[in-house]
């Protein structure tokens, strides 16, 4: 049986990606939370998981992203407490 998953389109996502610092949160196809990190500035951070030199455990990970949902934040400090919160 083969699965139609649509691709996560990244190029099309990082396009109107905020610079600003937040949190993002990445889902599988069935709307599992892969990862969820932080960052002092989203664009650059997220971006850098579409590199084609990844680590092996990145690169795995990077297949399954079916979404990313992103919450910017005021401060670094913010996204760290959210994504601590998030975590939990």
């Amino acid at each position: 049986m083969s699965e139609n998953l649509a691709v996560f389109d990244h190029e099309r996502f990082l396009k109107n990606l905020s610079t600003h610092p937040g949190v993002y949160q990445m889902y599988d196809a069935g709307g599992k939370v892969l990862y969820v990190g932080k960052a002092k500035n989203l664009k650059n951070r997220v971006s850098s998981y579409f590199h084609s030199n990844l680590a092996p455990k990145t690169a795995a990970l990077v297949k399954r992203i079916h979404n990313v949902q992103v919450t910017v934040t005021q401060s670094e400090m913010e996204a760290l407490i959210l994504e601590q919160n998030l975590i939990k």
